[in-house]
């Protein structure tokens, strides 16, 4: 079993599409995937705050099964933990969401399984993903690349957290994760759970950029991340084009590379919302 982590709102769904579609298309493997979403309800922070439903949990397992009748996707609502551990923490209002701290509660749930691969949703795969996920961590609580800005800006081993190899095992044993959660509800963190993930670590394994590259995309590279980057031209700013706003990842990326995964996005994105609305065809 190859199992995979995501978190976040109702408006991941694009995101976790997109990012399951290109592990099916990339990896040549008979094993099933479990895919567990761990989600939320706070839309009393904002009301666009609303957890994943299940309507979206159960189109994702069809899809998910048109490549492997095995594969599972679950859905774990964590609206109570976060309640009792993080309302009105200094970080709940972060720089991303307060869903970027939801796989904090990792260890706090037995289904949960001993290895598993956390992925931020705004990420595709250009390679196998058994590339990354045989990855030997024993020993280590996981593993992880740099973070492309990081890297200069804070410390040359600050990792980016967006693409987490998890040995839940030795997390659960060095209290990693309970750590973590600590300084989410004690201090202010300049990138939240990422700074608080890096602060508590005992052990990582680190990773080379290909598995997690937030900037370029090499023939080598087995995960691209799109998370916000800074361009140069016409003049300097900074730019946060996800991989499901498709015109701009032609027109400002000129990848072509994808293009069998958007463009099966795109379908089953619109087949979803006439299902959704009731217009079967």
């Amino acid at each position: 079993m190859i199992n995979i982590l995501f978190s976040g709102n109702e408006k991941v769904f694009d995101g976790i599409l997109t990012c399951l579609l290109s592990v099916f298309k990339r990896t040549q493997t008979k094993e099933p995937f479990h895919i567990y979403i761990l989600t939320m309800d706070v839309s009393h922070i904002k009301p666009e705050y609303t957890a994943v439903t299940d309507r979206q949990r159960v189109y994702l397992e069809e899809v998910a099964r048109e490549y492997n009748p095995q594969n599972q996707v679950s859905l774990c609502d964590v609206s109570r933990l976060y309640e009792q551990e993080f309302a009105n923490c200094p970080n709940e209002q972060c720089y991303c969401s307060p869903y970027t701290l939801l796989r904090l509660f990792a260890d706090k749930m037995p289904q949960i399984p001993d290895k598993l691969l956390y992925l931020d949703v705004d990420i595709l795969f250009n390679r196998d993903i058994r590339l990354l996920y045989d990855i030997d961590i024993e020993g280590y609580e996981y593993a992880a690349a740099r973070d492309h800005y990081g890297k200069y800006l804070v410390y040359f081993n600050y990792i980016n957290a967006g693409v987490l190899l998890l040995n839940m095992k030795e997390i659960r044993k060095s209290g990693l994760f309970a750590k973590a959660r600590e300084l989410i509800k004690t201090k202010k963190l300049p990138f939240a759970d990422q700074s608080a993930i890096f602060r508590s670590t005992t052990r990582k394994k680190m990773l080379p950029q290909r598995f997690n590259d937030q900037k370029f995309l090499h023939r080598h590279t087995v995960v691209r991340h799109f998370s916000r980057r800074l361009f140069y031209l016409p003049y300097p700013h900074t730019d946060n084009i996800k991989q499901w706003n498709v015109t701009k990842v032609h027109t400002i990326f000129h990848y072509e590379q994808f293009d069998d995964v958007l463009y099966e996005y795109i379908y089953l994105k619109k087949k979803f919302e006439r299902e959704s609305q009731g217009g079967y065809q």
